[in-house]
């Protein structure tokens, strides 16, 4: 009795297995990452977009960025954020491994249709860039008084 259970159980391990590695190859090694470390393959810098009414918030997170060297631009609802990270390297080393994102980057974010690409502004602290994008006056909601 135990024995059929214990073959159907690894039967159906196997099959887990098998469509775990046909996923890895359609949508990358963790298609499932969840949480605060979570993005994709490649996209550095981690970066999160949230809204108020007021508002909309982008935060990257990009230490040892020269802030004067970013390049931050608006066209047609797209918010594009460029630059470049350079660590000091040792030129007699020899790295077996590196983990800390080196080179350019570019990060792109759609944006709602109700901003105000002429109220933006940006900062730079402690390594985190704040994009505040305003929303159009006209685009908010208003209170019609009644007389």
């Amino acid at each position: 009795m135990f024995g059929t259970l214990r073959s159907f159980d690894s039967g159906l391990f196997d099959e887990f297995r098998r469509l775990e590695r046909e996923m890895e190859q359609i949508f990358g090694s963790d298609p499932w990452a969840n949480g605060i470390r979570a993005s994709s393959r490649g996209a550095y810098p981690p970066i999160n977009v949230g809204s108020t009414p007021d508002q909309i918030d982008v935060y990257l997170f990009a230490p040892g960025v020269d802030p004067k060297r970013m390049e931050i631009t608006i066209h047609q609802n797209l918010l594009t954020l460029k630059g470049e990270r350079r660590t000091p390297r040792e030129e007699k080393a020899e790295y077996y491994r590196k983990e800390r994102f080196d080179g350019e980057f570019h990060r792109a974010v759609n944006l709602p249709d109700d901003i105000d690409p002429e109220q933006v502004d940006a900062s730079y602290q402690d390594g985190v860039l704040h994009v505040v994008i305003k929303r159009r006056e006209s685009a908010k909601p208003r209170q019609i008084e009644v007389k």
